[in-house]
């Protein structure tokens, strides 16, 4: 297998020996006891070495898709391969809701946790602010749960910890009362408007999502969800800020067919059908792309931009499309919302890592003012030290790697590199 298997882009080769696929909680147990390298993949919808191991690569895509909703906590038990495309009609049709969506509906619900990915939301979290508790195999194969409600801080420190504490066979999740959106796009939004209005525009919806192409100072699209139950900020097909509503479907690239998206124009439908980007019936594009993402206070995001403005010239030639969306501050203690509310700006490059890595430098020096946390499992070239030194939880961590996984077991290159594990 060596050499043949590749991320979802198809940028990253893993070296991994072997990848294995257990069918049951006891197969696992028994794996991660009798391997001395293992490291948990999910969809491999990671655009660098994260999910990389020197001995074998396991995916629990294979566990039984265990679906245990809890209706007087509002809790679900879920198997950690699931997606939360299998996961989100099993819900609303219980009558219950998770408090956000990732962009794209077909990522595994440990690995989105594990990297805390997020939705978009002034007020809402990071997808793995939804974890109340794990179940996690450690090195020597016994299965320890980790709760909120019992582990306290150290809790805090499990949830994010990007597969290097353990491997995560299940986990719980909060739940809301399932809820209707209707989604709107907006065209043309000039960039100077932010100045002024950044907060009112990202505030103005359950979940804001901005979009340009640095083709020139102005906002390509601005996608709105808004939840049924609760008044438009905005008249349906009317200027707003300065913007056109759209005449029709869009895709957040200019020129691509928006089939593959969530419906808008407004039509009313269920949470997990709008707040996603694209449809979980459609599968996402074959990897003819690659992604950098950063995370900066929020309070920083217009002058994070217009520096990102001065360079659009030398950027835009190798950019699909930059998302800016908000996320609220968590206590997780790799999360790049750890006790700051964040604006995350995001980048879908062209698919040619030569020609895109001197964006990517340059995008980091124009950012670089406002401290950003770049996403733990996407493409960055951030010096391993200035990467440790934006978290402040970090050897609180380090402990937790040497309690839990003192032979390091579950370390690879990244991991030892980007952590600081010698």
């Amino acid at each position: 297998m060596n050499g043949q298997l590749t991320n979802w882009a198809g940028n990253v080769q893993f070296q991994a020996k072997e990848i294995s696929s257990p069918s049951s909680l006891g197969q696992l147990q028994a794996l991660v006891a009798h391997t001395s390298h293992i490291r948990a993949v999910g969809t491999r919808h990671s655009f660098n070495q994260l999910a990389d191991s020197t001995g074998v690569m396991v995916s629990l895509a294979d566990l039984p898709p265990a679906v245990e909703i809890d209706s007087d906590t509002a809790t679900v038990k879920v198997a950690a391969g699931m997606r939360y495309a299998e996961l989100a009609p099993i819900l609303d049709a219980k009558a219950f809701a998770l408090h956000n969506l990732a962009s794209l509906p077909h990522i595994s619900i440990a690995g989105a946790c594990a990297t805390a990915t997020h939705g978009s939301g002034v007020a809402n979290g990071s997808l793995a602010t939804a974890v109340s508790q794990l179940e996690m195999v450690t090195a020597d194969g016994d299965v320890i749960p980790i709760g909120r409600a019992d582990n306290g801080d150290q809790f805090n420190g499990s949830v994010v910890s990007l597969g290097a504490l353990g491997i995560v066979a299940s986990l719980t999740l909060d739940l809301v009362p399932s809820f209707e959106m209707r989604q709107h796009v907006y065209e043309g939004l000039p960039l100077e408007i932010l100045d002024d209005h950044f907060n009112e525009i990202v505030s103005s919806a359950y979940s804001v999502c901005l979009f340009t192409d640095w083709r020139s100072s102005r906002l390509t699209q601005v996608w709105i969800n808004q939840r049924d139950d609760e008044p438009d900020p905005w008249v349906a097909g009317s200027a707003w800020f300065a913007a056109t509503s759209a005449d029709g479907p869009r895709h957040p690239v200019d020129g691509v067919s928006p089939i593959s998206c969530t419906e808008q124009l407004g039509v009313p439908g269920r949470w997990f059908e709008r707040l996603p980007h694209f449809r979980a019936d459609f599968a996402p594009s074959a990897g003819e792309e690659l992604q950098s993402e950063y995370l900066i206070r929020r309070q920083d995001a217009v002058d994070a931009l217009h520096e990102l403005a001065r360079v659009r010239e030398q950027i835009n030639q190798v950019l699909q499309i930059c998302e800016v969306r908000t996320a609220a501050a968590d206590e997780l203690w790799l999360s790049p919302c750890y006790r700051q509310d964040t604006v995350s700006i995001h980048f879908t490059w062209t698919a040619d890592p030569q020609a895109v890595l001197p964006a990517v430098a340059l995008v980091e020096k124009q950012l670089d003012p406002f401290r950003p946390r770049p996403h733990w499992a996407k493409i960055f070239t951030t010096p391993p030290e200035i990467v440790q030194s934006h978290y402040e939880r970090l050897p609180d961590f380090r402990d937790l790697m040497r309690h839990y996984d003192p032979g390091g077991k579950f370390r690879n290159s990244f991991i030892n590199q980007y952590l600081g594990m010698t």
